[in-house]
């Protein structure tokens, strides 16, 4: 598969819905670009008394809508183009949900596996350190991403109130629950995902009952995904991760599967899969429903021009290139696209975030009650839209959504130095 660029492939999601947004061309493409970026190398003290540096990265695309909001990634592929993107992403994320945040994210270049606790500690310290200027409650709530998570916020959190002599526990989201972390937090992205799945499937007058699923990336979304459209009814007979997949035609245990992850690092030899196939494989499935929930850029227009299923839910941020996308609209695919499926992680931040402010926990009935209130009805306006524009495919129409309320916002507030 060839390099390519996920800002690119941002600015050309927003060119292709921009076509149908009544705005000037100079206010879309200040909406293709970041507010601001910080690139800073942090040099930390490894266990062994050396010092290593690391590259690292805060983007804050836009504020129009509220604080910046997104997630931190530690991961070896971390790029600034990539975290611009992500940003970007959880800009227009924000905005299909109509929660009140801009979008923001940020990124180590690094690989965490590689490293002690003691180490990813300091490393988070450090980074922290960087970040407090940019940081706070009312002007950017970072929260956790890829190979990040509970650990890594109250990291964060611990470092920013020292330094500011202050409490402040709203300043990151996806914090334990005893640091004033939200109930049903950890789950949020899988359950968005499922209920995305859910509401298109009866859009499309299937019902997701019986529906058989192939899961690419078995992480946290990956895995929650499964394990919920597991107990909606649907059959999941492959899931893979990065060292591979298993699948069985009768359906797989997710929970043993997701248990068997967890004892020895893979799904690879799960006992209860019929045969093991590579994430390609997994990719061409004959299912219904294919759930990328790995990295940017899994499905190019090669590996489109295999996929099988009838619908594609998307839990990772930007798993299919443009060029993807048309293959899937030209063979009838529905895609529904990131910035609504996996917009639970940052839906459920933003009511730990409103919890933290209040000083007030609800209950994990209540938080998942709101959730599937919101997803629900963000569904509902994204197909009115793809069904009043004369759009491709669906998310043309999230972007045109989301374009819209962005301008709206900027339009309000006005443009000054």
């Amino acid at each position: 598969m060839a390099d390519i660029n996920p800002f690119e492939s941002l600015k050309e999601q927003i060119d292709d819905a921009a076509a149908y947004v009544d705005a000037d061309a100079d206010v879309i493409d200040r909406l293709k670009h970041p507010e601001r970026v910080l690139s800073t190398t942090l040099s930390v003290d490894m266990d062994d008394g050396s010092v290593e540096r690391f590259d690292a990265y805060r983007v804050q695309f836009n504020g129009d809508r509220g604080p910046y909001k997104g997630g931190i990634r530690y991961h070896p592929n971390v790029t600034e183009d990539e975290v611009r993107a992500l940003a970007g992403w959880m800009t227009y994320k924000c905005a299909v949900v109509d929660i009140p945040y801009g979008g923001a994210k940020g990124g180590i270049a690094f690989d965490p596996r590689e490293y002690s606790a003691s180490e990813l500690e300091r490393i988070t310290r450090a980074f922290a350190v960087e970040l407090r200027p940019l940081i706070g409650v009312d002007r950017d709530i970072p929260a956790p991403d890829v190979n990040t998570g509970q650990r890594e916020m109250n990291w964060i959190k611990d470092t920013y109130e020292t330094l500011e002599r202050t409490t402040e526990p709203g300043v990151v989201t996806g914090k334990a629950p005893s640091s004033g972390g939200s109930a049903g937090r950890v789950e949020a992205t899988g359950r968005s995902t499922m209920l995305t799945a859910r509401e298109a499937f009866d859009y499309l007058g299937r019902g997701i009952e019986g529906a058989t699923v192939a899961v690419q990336g078995y992480g946290n979304a990956g895995s929650v995904a499964a394990e919920l459209l597991d107990e909606a009814g649907a059959t999941v007979v492959a899931v893979s991760d990065s060292r591979g997949g298993i699948q069985a035609a009768d359906g797989l245990d997710t929970e043993a599967v997701t248990a068997h992850k967890r004892e020895t690092g893979v799904v690879g030899g799960f006992p209860g899969a019929d045969r093991e196939l590579s994430n390609e494989e997994l990719l061409a499935a004959d299912v219904d429903l294919l759930v990328p929930a790995a990295l940017e850029n899994a499905v190019d227009a090669d590996v489109a021009r295999d996929v099988r299923a009838d619908v594609v839910v998307e839990a990772a941020n930007g798993p299919l290139t443009p060029d993807a996308d048309d293959v899937l609209t030209d063979h009838d695919v529905y895609v529904f696209p990131d910035i609504l499926a996996n917009a639970g992680g940052v839906t459920v931040s933003y009511f730990e975030w409103v919890q933290n402010r209040q000083r007030f926990s609800w209950t994990e009935e209540r938080v998942n009650d709101e959730l599937e209130r919101i997803v629900t009805e963000a569904f509902d306006r994204l197909v009115d839209a793809y069904e009043s524009y004369d759009v491709p495919n669906i998310r043309t129409a999230a972007y045109v959504l989301a374009l819209e309320r962005v301008i709206d916002a900027f339009d309000d507030a006005g443009n000054w130095p």
